[in-house]
């Protein structure tokens, strides 16, 4: 009977554990979002700063990934697909940007673009994004 009840006590234990632990994971990987997110906002402004005041027409542009995001654009750590390889999560032109990313863990961090979010992929719960600040 006791070995029956220290068995049961592991087991919940362990499902504990493995709840917290998929947290933390979801919570790493959304803060890493954010980073990479902020990281490329940072990447256009320096492009407008270097280029009488103007984006790059496309978010993919050529000079915007080897000049000012030397590792290439930032992916997104659960699915390795690039923030802007979603249409409806960015808008690119030579005036204004918005890109975002779908968030794990957070409901809408913060939406202040004119990009249209769509709809979230199954297991997101909101996004972070970021604009153009000129």
């Amino acid at each position: 009977m006791e070995l029956l009840i220290v068995i049961a006590v592991i087991g919940i234990l362990i499902s504990i554990a493995t709840v917290a632990y998929t947290s933390a994971q979801k919570k790493t990987r959304d803060s890493r979002r954010k980073s990479d997110i902020k990281a490329l906002q940072i990447g256009f402004e320096q492009y407008y700063a270097d280029n009488s005041g103007s984006y790059p027409a496309a978010c993919s542009d050529l000079a915007l990934t080897t000049t000012y995001m030397p590792n290439g654009m930032p992916i997104d750590p659960k699915t390795g697909t690039a923030y802007t390889a979603t249409a409806d999560w960015y808008s690119c032109s030579s005036s204004a940007y918005c890109v975002c990313a779908a968030l794990e863990s957070e409901t809408n961090a913060t939406t202040d673009c004119t990009a249209d979010q769509g709809s979230l992929p199954s297991g997101y719960l909101g996004f972070n994004c970021v604009r153009s600040v000129q």
